[in-house]
């Protein structure tokens, strides 16, 4: 497989449950995804090494990787927060496949689900390009809660109420 995406992107890509067979790749992935190639101080990369109790052992909770022709691109969980929030969690895409369709894909995957199992609300953080994640979840009408500083990173909060159509630009300010 080249480096460079194919022009047919959308039509070869396969978003899917995550399988064992995923591992190395997915952890390759939240290795790529830490910032600096730190793991924070209150992330243990448990759920990573034991995706099944993390994401797959509850009906509520899941976990996908999104291929092209069988090499594993990107990956999201998504997990129950609280009784009807959910967190979206562990959004990766490989480094020369960012900037193309495959967040925007695993993030509406996501978002399905929760819709599915009745979430009302759905959260999500980010230490990552702001631009970039504010670009994406805007799309999907996802709010910038907050942002604080994690031992000296922002930390990008963003929430979305599933039960209210998202808000219109310039809409409520």
């Amino acid at each position: 497989m080249t480096e460079m995406p194919p022009e047919n992107l959308e039509d070869l890509l396969r978003v899917r449950t995550y399988v064992d067979a995923d591992q190395e790749s997915v952890t390759w992935l939240y290795t790529q995804g830490l910032l600096a190639g730190q793991i924070a101080p209150n992330d243990t990369g448990a759920d990573i090494e034991n995706i099944h109790d993390a994401y797959l052992a509850e009906e509520a909770n899941h976990f996908w990787v999104a291929e092209i022709e069988g090499q594993v691109l990107g990956m999201i969980g998504v997990a129950r927060d609280e009784e009807h929030t959910a967190e979206i969690r562990r959004l990766r895409v490989a480094p020369h496949w960012q900037g193309t369709c495959i967040a925007g894909r695993l993030v509406e995957t996501a978002l399905e689900h929760c819709q599915h199992h009745g979430y009302l609300k759905v959260v999500f953080d980010t230490r990552f390009d702001p631009d970039a994640a504010l670009d994406l979840f805007d799309r999907f009408g996802f709010q910038h809660r907050r942002t604080t500083s994690v031992h000296g990173k922002d930390l990008f909060e963003f929430y979305l109420d599933l039960y209210r159509p998202p808000r219109k630009a310039g809409e409520g300010e």
